[in-house]
């Protein structure tokens, strides 16, 4: 028998892994860590803003060169991009999977139980897609600039400044944090079910957790434009 067809015939332990449903929702736990831990930092930098323009600006100067010399400029902070980037990809794919073979799953006769599914479920499954958009303008609002009415490159402050003194962007901002509470309280305690972190003595304390994080990080990533629009931040 062939290398090729003995491959053929005995797929690896990672497709394997990947192909099943308990597969990709360690898939889905495990990223969904990785993007909670990069909220949690991004919030904290963020928060920067209220001690004015120098922390903040100094603050993303220094990003710049995280890893120097050994690492050359903004090398650390593509490193970055590249790894969240493929941690939300692996995540939208494994729940979009998961979310048709839950649809594929069911009688056609009894359709009307869609009406079924649990309020965590819609809530994970629109309010991904509403992150999804929000950070395509996210990118395109405060990294490459291409939206921000006023954008001056290598001056985060005055760009947040600017940014969220429109409205609207302010109004994108706020449904979008919303969402990113919603998405990490019921996310954070399904990725500690199928991680098997979760027993009867540690329920009360991991829902706790994961209702703290939610509003935590709410309310960091919330106070920014409010204190925009509230004229705290100038």
């Amino acid at each position: 028998m062939t290398t090729a067809s003995r491959t053929a015939r005995h797929p690896s332990t990672l497709a394997t892994l990947w192909r099943s449903t308990v597969g990709k929702k360690a898939v889905m736990a495990v990223s969904g860590l990785a993007m909670l831990l990069y909220l949690v930092a991004h919030m904290l930098g963020n928060l920067k803003v209220f001690f004015g323009p120098d922390d903040i600006n100094g603050y993303a100067a220094w990003l710049r060169t995280i890893g120097q010399p050994f690492l050359g400029h903004e090398w650390f902070l593509w490193i970055a991009r590249v790894g969240l980037l493929a941690a939300v990809v692996l995540h939208g794919v494994a729940a979009f999977q998961l979310s048709r073979r839950d649809l594929a799953a069911r009688p056609s006769k009894y359709a009307h139980q869609r009406r079924r599914a649990s309020y965590a479920t819609r809530t994970m499954r629109w309010g991904g897609v509403i992150l999804a958009l929000f950070i395509v303008w996210h990118i395109l609002d405060l990294t490459t600039l291409t939206v921000n009415p006023a954008a001056e490159h290598g001056r985060p402050y005055q760009n947040i400044v600017a940014s969220f003194g429109n409205w609207y962007s302010c109004v994108i901002y706020i449904v979008a944090m919303l969402a990113v509470g919603l998405h990490v309280r019921h996310g954070f305690w399904s990725a500690a079910q199928t991680l098997g972190a979760n027993n009867a003595r540690r329920d009360r304390l991991l829902k706790l957790t994961a209702n703290g994080l939610a509003l935590l990080l709410t309310a960091g990533f919330l106070s920014v434009p409010l204190a925009v629009m509230t004229g705290v931040v100038k």
